[in-house]
């Protein structure tokens, strides 16, 4: 089903049409209760107005470090109200790397959990005005802990004072929407520009081929931080449609019972979400609500025994195995699920308005069956890395944008993924730089070297193994550098494996020979 017409390019402009034209219907929803169309349209105003006052406006960058919440993208749809740039991170990233992210930027503004506040009160970072989200006003030790006097948001969106919004932003299609930070090749937070012109080709197109509509209400445990999770509320909120958010996955059996108390009907999940759906629940079946009825996947390469598992037990619903990039806004393909058994293994082909080909060095398009690199162009691909002209220029050649992954496509033009030629990992679904890993390795005092890579792994699909050298052998113990490392990266970025060696394999040019060191770890773990 197509979006209903209009001229909009921005989410909040999608969000006020539809708080004019059914403002009672629910648009999102917590454990804790719903927001209409109305409400939300309300906050986003308010919360404006008082950015506004602020001093946010035009092309300023404003950071939301928050977990998925009322207040999360009602926060962002604000920024964006005012033709301001959101810049959505994960908040465990840690004070460096938000700190890297705030010097990047230059932002001046910025939203944040108020249980966050020592993180935050760690950056030498000058704020023009910074918010926390809380249950309650901020107190003299959060104040103290920020090194600032914050502003308060409600964890609902609420704002103190009655401020009038200026005039929504009518944007440009090439204008900054968002800017979503990713792991760079070198450990370096990297930041990909979303223009607004992006986020609505990408949108259309997925709520074309899952025929979304206002009768659809997505249960999203993703972050909003994450293209794929952010893709699910505009796509839903482009619609007329609604979304729950929940983040008690840690309990799986619960989201899955309130998905059906919720009368879902689409839920949406990286590999290792349905890995554990499958070990951890095992009457899922018997939960599930008539309403359900799509299923998606994204986020890495999931087992066929899994992909199979998933069709079975989320029927009738139906299962839509998808791929695609934080450059391409968030998707590039999808096998349609009538073709889930005699295309199995393949990521499908372009979603509507994507062009994709697997093209040879020299960028001429391969023969059927022979493998080369997906590229892939269409109005949803970035325009580039944020302040990287060399890195954009890597990435987009000729207009159409290079992928890094290697595979093949058929005669009937389904792509097969066999390999990513750059060394990211994938990591519970996150893009993952491998020397983001060693770096923080390197921090321990009797670390000399260290080197990772991704390995097949039966739950998650990759896993890090790391390898190091130590300056003095035997005194640091396996699970004492494990340990070490939650202290710097977030917890899927944890080696799940870390091997002392004597030395690690290098090129004649004194480089690490990453290729030999995983070709090794396979040999030794058969």
């Amino acid at each position: 089903m197509k979006p209903p017409p209009t001229n909009a390019l921005s989410l909040p402009a999608w969000v006020l049409e539809f708080a004019d034209k059914t403002p009672q219907s629910p648009c999102l929803g917590v454990p804790e209760g719903w927001l209409n169309y109305a409400e939300v349209a309300t906050r986003i105003q308010r919360l404006a107005a008082a950015l506004a006052v602020q001093g946010v406006g035009r092309g300023d960058f404003v950071l939301v470090a928050l977990p998925n919440m009322l207040a999360t993208p009602i926060a962002s749809m604000a920024i964006q109200y005012l033709g301001a740039c959101c810049v959505e991170l994960n908040r465990e990233w840690g004070a460096k790397v938000l700190g890297e992210v705030a010097e990047q930027t230059q932002a001046k503004h910025a939203i944040v959990l108020g249980k966050d506040a020592r993180i935050w009160g760690q950056l030498a970072h000058t704020w023009q005005s910074l918010w926390v989200v809380h249950p309650s006003a901020p107190n003299e030790s959060m104040k103290k802990a920020l090194g600032v006097s914050p502003l308060w948001l409600q964890e609902d969106g609420q704002v103190e004072g009655e401020e009038e919004a200026p005039p929504p932003h009518t944007p440009a299609p090439d204008e900054a929407a968002l800017l979503v930070y990713t792991s760079g090749s070198t450990g370096t937070p990297r930041g990909i520009m979303q223009t607004y012109k992006n986020i609505r080709a990408n949108t259309e197109s997925i709520c074309q081929y899952l025929e979304l509509s206002c009768a659809d209400r997505v249960l999203s445990i993703l972050p909003l931080y994450y293209c794929y999770g952010k893709s699910l509320l505009q796509t839903h909120l482009r619609v007329g449609g609604s979304v729950f958010f929940d983040n008690r996955f840690l309990y799986p059996r619960v989201v899955m019972e309130a998905m059906g108390a919720q009368q879902c009907t689409g839920f949406a999940g990286v590999p290792l979400t349905y890995e554990i759906l499958q070990r951890q629940v095992g009457d899922l079946k018997t939960l599930l609500h008539p309403s359900l009825r799509y299923v998606t996947q994204a986020g890495g390469a999931m087992r066929p025994a899994t992909i199979a598992w998933a069709r079975r037990t989320f029927a009738p619903a139906r299962l839509f195995v998808m791929y695609g990039q934080t450059e391409a806004t968030a998707r590039l393909s999808f096998l349609p699920p009538e073709f889930a058994e005699s295309k199995a293994g393949s990521i499908g082909r372009g979603i509507p308005g994507v062009k994709l080909r697997v093209v040879d060095a020299e960028g001429q398009v391969c023969a059927p069956g022979v493998e080369g690199e997906l590229v892939a162009c269409g109005d949803n691909i970035s325009p580039g890395y944020f302040k990287d002209e060399e890195a954009t220029r890597e990435m987009l050649r000729e207009g159409w944008l290079h992928t890094g992954d290697l595979g093949h496509a058929d005669e009937d033009g389904f792509v097969f993924i066999s390999g990513r030629a750059k060394e990211f990992l994938k990591l519970s679904g996150h893009r993952t730089s491998p020397v983001e890993i060693e770096n923080a390795l390197l921090m321990h005092p009797n670390v000399a070297e260290a080197a990772v890579v991704g390995m097949p792994d039966a739950l998650e699909g990759e896993k890090a193994v790391a390898c190091v050298v130590l300056k003095v052998a035997g005194q640091t113990s396996s699970e004492a550098l494990r340990k070490f490392c939650y202290e710097y990266l977030p917890a899927f970025k944890v080696p799940k494996h870390i091997w002392e060696r004597t030395s690690l394999p290098k090129t004649g040019a004194g480089k690490l020979a990453r290729q030999l060191l995983k070709q090794e770890l396979v040999e030794a773990e058969a």
